[in-house]
């Protein structure tokens, strides 16, 4: 008798196996889900439990110190108020929750003794994620630095363009559309029509060899460009069309082209320069455009302030204080001898600039750095984890 149903004990646990394995594959984490109204994008962790440990974290702060500088430097601003309070969190509460951690680095502590002392200053909230149990997608973004000039040519033929002065924008920099010849404010027009129309000729602020090299550059909003004769330039975000971001990643998913298990950005440089007559195709999928102004100095994020390679992260600043202290806890590639290796970690970040993909409470973005190394790492950058932020105790303020 057992013997008899042996087959169909086994059959049934493969056909189970087998469905248990396709709804796996068909249930996907919506990382994108946006906060429920009336719900705060950040929780009090009230468990001491809760907390994670900072001792790993407390090893290494190199660059911490000038990235807070940065963003105390942010809050100083008049103009930083308006955006507070965010959620239960003030102004004054971010100021000086700063301070106090910059006090905390200028005492020396470090490893154990830092992680001590920040759990007795400091209340740690955690994000929500996109669950409500604090899944955050953790994905990379970097300065690209890319060959350009300031003349068009043959090589040189694929513009960044300087913001047209139809474009309005209300007082908080927020994009209200075109202003038309008759005075009216209409949206402002999409990424294809503006490239098919020729509309933005003589606002070309410079040109680039390659035309996935300058979408690259609109997706990352900022880029180092090398001239002709050598000399380093920085492009920075300056406004756009008022369109959400769409992702031509998951574009070239949804095709077949790439699979969604080797997606990265090197993939698809890597899939566009061997099909470079499909780049005008899927990137006009993505309405949103963005325009650029020449800068000084190292990138900027959306603050107006640096960013710092490790040390700057993007989010959703419609739900997440601007320029707070944050804490990492994920996995992130990491260059070893020339080999792009996934390790654990840990790490403290400030929350200085915003991207175009970043929508939501379960999104964080980390800042690579700039160049080719730091294109691959944030390339190589999609990992769920957990994102906190730090906060002084009342009764330490």
């Amino acid at each position: 008798m057992k013997n008899r149903m042996l087959p169909f004990v086994l059959l049934f646990m493969v056909v189970i196996c087998g469905c248990q394995s396709r709804m796996r594959e068909e249930i996907k984490t919506d990382y994108d889900r946006p906060l429920p109204q009336g719900m705060y994008a950040l929780r009090k962790i009230t468990d001491p439990h809760g907390i994670p440990d900072f001792t790993l974290a407390c090893l290494d702060l190199t660059d911490l110190r000038s990235s807070i500088a940065n963003s105390l430097n942010y809050l100083q601003k008049p103009s930083s108020r308006q955006f507070f309070p965010c959620g239960q969190i003030t102004h004054n509460q971010t100021v000086a929750s700063l301070q106090a951690f910059a006090e905390l680095l200028d005492s020396g502590l470090t490893g154990a003794q830092l992680n001590q002392a920040i759990r007795q200053k400091f209340d740690v909230y955690i994000s929500v994620g996109c669950d409500d149990r604090g899944t955050v997608l953790f994905t990379g973004y970097y300065t690209p630095v890319f060959d350009a000039s300031f003349t068009r040519s043959r090589r040189f033929r694929y513009p960044l363009y300087k913001t047209p002065n139809d474009l309005v924008k209300g007082k908080n920099g927020e994009i209200l559309g075109q202003r038309g010849s008759d005075g009216q404010i209409r949206p402002y027009p999409s990424r294809f029509v503006i490239e098919d129309s020729g509309m933005l000729k003589g606002k070309e602020l410079v040109w680039l060899s390659d035309p996935f090299e300058a979408y690259i550059a609109h997706v990352q909003g900022s880029a180092k460009l090398r001239l002709p004769d050598g000399k380093l330039i920085t492009v920075g975000y300056d406004a756009n069309n008022g369109y959400e971001y769409r992702s031509v990643a998951q574009e070239l998913i949804r095709d077949g082209r790439i699979s969604g298990e080797n997606i990265s950005l090197a993939t698809m440089i890597d899939y566009f320069k061997t099909h470079p007559e499909q780049v005008s195709m899927y990137v006009n999928r993505n309405p949103r455009f963005v325009f650029f102004r020449q800068e000084e100095g190292p990138p900027l994020g959306s603050l107006n302030e640096p960013v710092t390679a490790m040390r700057s992260i993007a989010t959703d600043k419609s739900i997440f204080p601007r320029a707070a202290l944050t804490f990492i806890s994920t996995s992130l590639p990491k260059n070893e001898g020339g080999r792009i290796v996934n390790r654990i970690y840990s790490g403290f970040a400030l929350d200085q600039d915003t991207g175009g993909a970043i929508r939501a409470p379960g999104r964080c973005d980390v800042y690579m750095g700039q160049g080719d190394i730091a294109g691959k790492l944030a390339g190589q950058t999609r990992q769920e984890g957990k994102l906190y932020y730090l906060f002084l105790k009342p009764a330490q303020r």
